[in-house]
């Protein structure tokens, strides 16, 4: 049997419904309290060199200006591959009207991109020369957003050169990528909630991806939902809220069959949030 693996996206993940602040630091405004976040993610579990994702993010809210500053820290390996990232990143508010407000953000830091090449096959021109780059990084991001919807679009990374040469520039990691997404919040109470959501993600030379979620909150303690994406992967997303803490968990496979990734090397995603601060109890869009 075949499989079929396309170049993929840069900085996906299942459950960015639950925190999208990787993906559009504006979205860090929507936390009053501040938090600190991380994301595990395994992709094509039993493959080799298949590829490992590691993300941190914590950001502060800066109530005298309507903002909030923070830091994101990227860590991706994929076969010889390997990027590590860090930006800091700074947004700022604007009330529209009472319930309504438009966020921005900035976010700046260094990409560290190392690929070994050679152990692939040191006698092939194309791959007998490492590469060790370390480049500058630049991105923004707006969202509009109040405490029923949000919606968003950023560039996390801009990239105006490439690293030269024909092997690099056919990776995705120093390309521009362009994010879009949204949520929308059906309140019914302590007892159940309902988040649809929405995530679309395009890069030159890439398959364009959108990615379609809905999530039920049941008394503000468990949350289950689904996503599925337009590359033919669904995903299946579990969450605890316990006081300051949320824990959450997604299985994601295939539904083609020559899709890697399916039942047999599906992708599990882990993930764990601190929230500081008292005002816990509501969940809205975060």
């Amino acid at each position: 049997m075949g499989f079929t693996a396309h170049a993929q996206q840069s900085f996906t993940y299942s459950q960015y419904m639950n925190n999208q602040t990787p993906l559009n630091p504006a979205y860090s405004l929507l936390d009053k309290n501040g938090s600190l976040n991380a994301l595990l993610r395994k992709q094509w579990t039993g493959i080799q060199g298949s590829p490992t994702t590691f993300i941190f993010d914590g950001s502060m809210p800066l109530e005298a200006i309507n903002g909030s500053a923070g830091l994101i820290v990227m860590n991706d390996q994929f076969a010889v591959e390997h990027l590590t990232e860090i930006n800091a990143f700074f947004a700022k508010s604007i009330n529209l009207s009472e319930k309504t407000h438009l966020g921005v953000s900035l976010n700046a830091g260094i990409r560290n991109y190392v690929a070994n090449y050679s152990s692939l096959d040191s006698s092939d021109p194309l791959f007998r020369n490492d590469v060790r780059q370390n480049k500058p990084n630049l991105g923004f991001g707006v969202m509009l957003y109040s405490d029923e919807y949000m919606l968003g679009v950023s560039v996390p990374e801009l990239t105006f050169t490439s690293l030269g040469t024909a092997s690099i520039q056919a990776n995705s990691y120093f390309r521009n990528h362009y994010n879009f997404s949204g949520a929308y919040l059906i309140d019914g109470g302590t007892d159940l909630k309902v988040k649809p959501a929405f995530l679309a993600t395009y890069t030159k030379g890439i398959p364009f991806v959108a990615n379609f979620s809905t999530t039920i909150y049941l008394k503000n303690v468990f949350g289950i939902g689904a996503d599925y994406r337009t590359n033919n992967e669904m995903a299946g997303v579990i969450s605890f809220m316990m006081a300051n803490f949320r824990l959450g968990y997604s299985y994601q496979f295939g539904t083609a069959s020559n899709n890697i990734g399916r039942f047999n090397n599906s992708t599990n995603e882990v993930t764990l949030t601190y929230r500081f601060g008292q005002h816990l109890e509501d969940i809205k869009l975060l």
